[in-house]
């Protein structure tokens, strides 16, 4: 299982079997469960009129009903694969619901976001399947989450200031007129990649450098986030899949989560690549 911010498209978690706890978005004071009553149209909306927009975790009860629903159901072990505990308290909230589950419960964090966390936990599903047991799953997950790379551009750092992500991004660009940053999670957090002069120029370095560490692996997954533009995605998807190298399998095109969405803002370029055993 994980949470909404791993951005799977609905037919890889069917497929995959993976059971997805959502995180929380509030505009203007009403709350939102994301990938259950908040359609992207919805928050695009509130982001460009200004509304109050903020995210929030789970708490332990909703992870140990889930916990407690699947052991009911027949799960002997449950593999718990979550967004990076620098950016969000989401798998804390899922290591103190563990401690009183009815089955045994492995929490990752994997220290990334959006596919670099779908990608880690389609790896323990894999192993799920295979049968082997919860660890040798989570130690999947944890060694794709390692080997991922997250990079996106934004139209404006201004959603990421109010959502107190910055971070080291502000003392870097805060203070930069006229240059856009190439964005990438690392070590957990927040990182500059590279910086650039334009928006345009921007995106083309996220597509370039996915390409680029794609071709230098043997055996990688690659995918492309948008919040609803997904005929963009689909551009930088075929882009990526001519330039990724023999190693990587067909590039997913995936939506970005609304809690993420609502932190990057529209107009959001990202994309992922990670090693998978196969």
């Amino acid at each position: 299982m994980t949470d909404s911010t791993a951005s799977l498209p609905a037919a890889l978690v069917e497929a995959a079997g993976v059971v997805v706890v959502p995180l929380h978005v509030v505009i203007d004071g009403e709350d939102h469960r994301e990938g259950v009553d908040l359609p992207t149209d919805v928050l695009l909306a509130a982001l460009r009129r200004g509304a109050r927009v903020s995210t929030s975790q789970p708490g332990p009860e909703a992870f140990a009903r889930t916990y407690a629903r699947l052991a009911a159901r027949g799960a002997r072990e449950i593999v718990s694969v979550h967004l990076s505990e620098t950016l969000s308290g989401t798998v804390t909230s899922a290591r103190l619901a563990a401690q009183t589950a009815p089955v045994p419960v492995h929490v990752v964090d994997s220290r990334t976001v959006a596919m670099g966390l779908g990608l880690a936990v389609l790896a323990a599903a894999r192993r799920a399947r295979a049968d082997e047991d919860g660890a040798d799953a989570a130690r999947a997950a944890q060694a794709t989450a390692r080997s991922s790379e997250v990079l996106f551009a934004v139209d404006t750092l201004e959603h990421l200031r109010r959502g107190g992500r910055l971070g080291t991004v502000a003392a870097a660009v805060g203070t930069m007129l006229g240059v856009r940053p190439v964005l990438g999670v690392r070590s957990g957090g927040l990182e500059v990649v590279e910086k650039v002069r334009t928006a345009a120029r921007a995106r083309e370095r996220v597509v370039e450098l996915v390409a680029a560490e794609a071709s230098r692996r043997r055996h990688v997954e690659v995918a492309v986030h948008h919040l609803g533009e997904p005929e963009r995605a689909g551009e930088l998807a075929e882009q990526l899949q001519g330039r990724c190298g023999p190693g990587a399998g067909a590039v997913h095109v995936a939506e970005l989560s609304a809690v993420l969405g609502a932190h990057v803002g529209p107009g959001v370029v990202a994309a992922v690549v990670a090693d998978v055993s196969r």
